[in-house]
């Protein structure tokens, strides 16, 4: 089973045969937030591509244990907490509550395990002292505890980039304290006031990197098979966590590392500064979450990812699509499993396109096929077409799409109507009647009039349906 999954290595640069160290069971870890403010659009992106990747590999029959960290204690967080006027604890949870709430509504199933910087103080102190007791860090004289970057000779393997070169081009802020300008810091020197712990070295609290390599080792051990996190995580991050912690344990980190591409916002680099920067909430305010997920889903996950209004509605089309596709059919929602009387090739494709390291826009354009397969079917086999939107509903749950009911989805997925659905189907029979009396021009402006609130009229055969698209601004 394992031998035919191939997973891209941002390690050795290259598609490799995923092979678990321990057979049938897979070890994940994956950089979380650091809970200063709201989720935004880059970590929806890393949410979800982790997320797909957690459902698949269930879905093909791994025990996956994955963990998924959160940095509560930071720089940032200290900023923020004195800005609002607000303790650390307060801020924190009241930020880890929303980002529940985010990951919840985007049909983000919870991590296994959510270790928390502040919840493994003992654990980074022990490693550290570690890292001390074998001269790869040194206590410096105020306080703070810095890594010898020099001393690990693997050093920069991750990222692609020399030391010397670093060095030589970096803009590094002078610090007397440091051996070396690359050094980097694994317990800052509590300033008065701060949120600090009791350390040998004195008061203080742990630098980033320390975190996820203690975290992730306590929770996996010493050494598991994937660790990811966003394209911004690369360098410095993860290369630091591979140096403190192959370092510390004398053993290999991780067998495959995996970085999510970056979200762009009307093809330009999202930031606050270029006001494009949009918060998960403030993009639910406006679209369907499975709009969304959809979106993020539609492009591999290496890929970056355009956010714009445009993109938006072509990920609403595509649903719409296998909504309408499903609509009408009652489907029993205790079948599990590859569904008897439906052609194999479906099945065999889907899976083809996600063991070539999660493909999830190839895994779509099965779904498409589906779809339309489905729609021929519907009247002539409805038994057929019954097995086939099975098929539909349970390839589409391994990327976590089409969980709603079609009709919701495609009349509003609980967004706030305009009008109630009573009346808006008071409208439609009032149409019909003036289609029958071929008053068109009626029929026509209440069409129009429908149209300008969001519900798009659509007619066939079988009658008059509608589906709702919150117009933008």
């Amino acid at each position: 089973m394992s031998a035919e999954l191939q997973i891209y290595n941002t390690l050795t640069r290259r598609k490799e045969p995923f092979t678990p160290i321990e057979p049938g069971k897979v070890r994940m870890y994956v950089c979380g937030m650091t809970v200063y403010d709201f989720c935004h659009l880059g970590h929806a992106r890393v949410m979800v591509a982790f997320d797909v990747i957690t459902r698949y590999l269930r879905a093909r029959g791994f025990d996956v244990t994955y963990v998924r960290n959160v940095t509560d204690i930071d720089d940032k967080i200290l900023r923020r907490a004195e800005e609002n006027g607000e303790s650390i604890n307060a801020l924190t949870e009241r930020m880890i509550d929303a980002m529940h709430e985010d990951q919840a509504r985007l049909s983000v199933l919870p991590p296994d395990r959510e270790p928390r910087a502040t919840q493994h103080i003992d654990d980074i102190l022990a490693m550290i002292q570690t890292l001390i007791d074998k001269n790869f860090a040194y206590a410096a004289d105020n306080g703070d505890v810095y890594y010898r970057v020099r001393r690990f000779e693997r050093y920069g393997r991750l990222s692609n980039r020399d030391p010397d070169e670093m060095r030589a081009g970096a803009r590094i802020e002078v610090d007397e304290h440091k051996e070396d300008p690359l050094d980097f810091v694994l317990w800052k020197a509590a300033k008065p006031g701060e949120a600090s712990w009791p350390s040998p070295w004195g008061e203080g609290r742990p630098g980033w990197h320390i975190e996820c390599s203690a975290m992730s080792t306590c929770c996996l051990g010493e050494t598991f098979d994937i660790h990811g996190g966003g394209p911004d995580l690369l360098f410095p991050h993860h290369e630091n966590e591979i140096a403190q912690s192959e370092a510390a344990t004398g053993h290999a980190y991780v067998n495959t590392w995996m970085h999510a591409g970056a979200v762009r916002v009307n093809h330009e680099k999202m930031s606050k500064s270029l006001g494009n920067f949009f918060t998960i909430r403030e993009v639910l305010e406006h679209h369907d979450a499975e709009v969304v997920r959809y979106l993020l889903v539609a492009s591999h996950y290496r890929s970056p990812i355009n956010y714009a209004p445009d993109s938006l509605a072509e990920a609403r089309k595509s649903l719409e699509r296998f909504y309408t596709a499903l609509e009408g059919l009652v489907l029993d929602e205790t079948v599990e499993g590859p569904i008897t009387g439906v052609d194999s090739s479906f099945d065999a494709r889907f899976t083809a396109a996600m063991d070539d390291d999660f493909n999830t826009p190839e895994a779509l354009s099965v779904l498409f096929d589906l779809a339309r397969e489905l729609n021929r079917t519907k009247q002539e086999a409805p038994d057929k077409a019954l097995a086939l939107a099975h098929e539909l509903r349970r390839l589409g749950g391994a990327l976590g799409l089409l969980e709603q009911a079609p009709a919701s989805f495609l009349q509003g997925s609980g967004a706030a109507l305009p009008l109630s659905e009573a009346e808006i189907e008071g409208r439609i029979s009032e149409r019909a009647t003036a289609k029958q009396a071929k008053d068109f021009a009626t029929a026509d402006a209440i069409r129009d009039e429908l149209a300008a609130l969001g519900i798009i009229l659509k007619d066939s055969r079988e009658g008059t349906t509608w589906v709702f698209e919150k117009p933008e601004g």
